[in-house]
């Protein structure tokens, strides 16, 4: 991959809302060369696609569950753990799913209205594939950091009283 390339990865992905434009000034060429780059990164699939990050907390109305599922798998003969993953990832409730080292060999980040609901999903979907042979269930409390972007950073000025001794 070319450096332009990766400059301009690197660019769109801590903001993904850059106008051709600015990225342009920001790289030193041309618009129409930032336009044929991005084109050519989304058909190489470097560049899946574009998404904002919300802080759901923040937004009354739209309250989810989120979980983080350690689970252990039985590999499939042929495909290894690639085909169980697939499985996994085609179900609507999950967000994410890693391979991952340690003692549990995937990660399937879980959304739901309620945590009965994400239960439900484990005990009835996952825990029901022939492949899962366990799972750990870790439902998400609060989040502090997400992609690199801190979500509750309203406090920036420490307002403790200094006291020196």
């Amino acid at each position: 991959m070319q450096e332009q390339e990766i400059e301009l990865l690197q660019l769109i992905e801590k903001n993904a809302n850059l106008e051709p434009s600015k990225i342009a000034k920001l790289m030193a060429v041309s618009e129409e060369e930032v336009r044929e780059l991005l084109r050519s990164l989304e058909e190489k699939k470097a560049i899946l696609g574009y998404s904002t990050l919300i802080d759901w907390a923040k937004v009354v109305q739209k309250e989810e569950v989120t979980a983080m599922v350690d689970v252990k798998v039985q590999p499939a003969r042929g495909s290894g753990f690639d085909k169980v993953a697939e499985r996994i990832y085609r179900f609507p409730e999950v967000k994410a799913v890693y391979l991952m080292s340690g003692a549990y060999d995937l990660s399937v980040s879980v959304e739901g209205k309620t945590m009965m609901e994400i239960g439900r999903f484990i005990s009835e979907k996952l825990s029901a594939l022939d492949s899962v042979l366990s799972t750990t269930t870790h439902f998400v409390l609060k989040r502090y950091k997400h992609d690199g972007i801190i979500l509750d950073d309203e406090d920036d000025n420490d307002k403790r009283m200094v006291v020196t001794p």
